[in-house]
């Protein structure tokens, strides 16, 4: 008998690699989306074009704001396993909204608990965390054991969020785990995220498309991975014998500015850099036109200036580990970029 998933956020870039991660391994997969005005499941649309896949993969409306239509979801559908994967997941934004982001990403992972707990059926239940949680950790390397620190609405919300997975886990014996992810991308990342929106650029610099790039802190450090490594980390999780909370991450970390310089030798721009601070500026050579120039109103209200991984744990419990390196993961954003502009000429 075929395993029953619900997927909440389906259509963002975790949720669709998840949804083909399933279907793959034979699951019946329930995704859930908000209504919204304009169509929002363009990752999605390769998982429809497959016929068979057509009975094994289904769409419902919903929002975790929404305590009624998460128990009735949930109660309809009778899932395996539930990923929470939803969430307001742009930090710098989280200052804007920091209400609304913290009744999604905290009180919505709240409100799914209470409809597991009411439950009949045992349920397993993954909660999507961020190393942002860390905040500006002291540490080399960030890992179960290490103390959150959150310096935004974003990561403060998340940290509740985990904190009330352990409590519900430790208080109703339930099945529920978490995730603590470090920083992880691909061709179809939200265009404002800073890997994306890079690459994007400078693909359409080269194309002559845009003329200029701006960003905030371009020497804060991440540890980057590729969303499809990410994504088998969120099932092998739940597979484990016993719910229990994981980092995943790569164990390396690059700065913003050295993720550019790479994306740029790989499409041939030679680039400069000169100037400091807000007025630091890089060049296209030999023309000197300017490309990339710093704004400030891309700069948070406190910055995470480090993250780096130590994912010893769930390498040894549950054999996970990256397949992509930086490189690889860059090769395939670029190529995507280079298509979309190949078929929109």
């Amino acid at each position: 008998m075929k395993k029953i998933a619900l997927i909440f956020g389906i259509n963002g870039q975790d949720g669709s690699y998840l949804a083909k991660l399933l279907i793959s391994k034979k699951y019946k997969v329930h995704g859930v989306i908000r209504r919204s005005s304009s169509i929002n499941t363009k990752r999605l649309n390769a998982i429809y074009e497959e016929p068979q896949n057509r009975k094994f993969f289904f769409l419902h409306y919903g929002d975790l704001l929404d305590t009624g239509n998460i128990y009735q979801l949930i109660n309809k559908i009778q899932p395996d396993e539930i990923y929470n994967l939803a969430a307001q997941s742009h930090v710098g934004v989280s200052f804007k909204i920091p209400v609304y982001t913290s009744n999604v990403n905290a009180l919505g992972t709240l409100r799914i608990l209470e409809a597991i707990k009411e439950q009949k059926k045992k349920m397993k239940f993954y909660q999507a965390g961020t190393s942002e949680m860390f905040g500006n950790s002291k540490k080399k390397y960030q890992n179960e054991k290490t103390l959150f620190q959150p310096q935004s609405p974003y990561a403060a919300a998340k940290v509740f969020s985990h904190h009330i997975v352990v409590n519900y886990r430790n208080s109703y014996k339930m099945f529920v785990s978490n995730g603590v992810l470090f920083n992880h991308e691909s061709p179809v990342r939200g265009e404002t995220f800073v890997t994306k929106k890079i690459i994007k650029a400078l693909v359409r610099i080269k194309h002559n498309k845009q003329k200029i790039l701006y960003l905030g802190n371009i020497y804060s450090k991440r540890d980057w991975g590729h969303a499809k490594d990410y994504v088998l980390g969120m099932w092998k999780i739940l597979q484990y014998k016993k719910p229990d909370d994981f980092v995943l991450s790569t164990g390396q970390t690059f700065s913003v500015k050295y993720f550019i310089n790479k994306v740029a030798k790989r499409l041939k721009l030679k680039i400069k850099w000169a100037g400091k601070s807000l007025k630091e500026k890089a060049y296209l050579m030999p023309s000197k036109k300017v490309i990339i120039k710093i704004d400030k109103q891309y700069f948070r209200p406190t910055e995470v200036s480090y993250l780096r991984g130590e994912s010893a744990k769930a390498r040894k419990l549950l054999n996970w580990h990256p397949n992509f390196n930086l490189n690889t993961l860059i090769d395939e954003m670029i190529n995507f970029e280079k298509n979309e502009i190949n078929e929109k000429n």
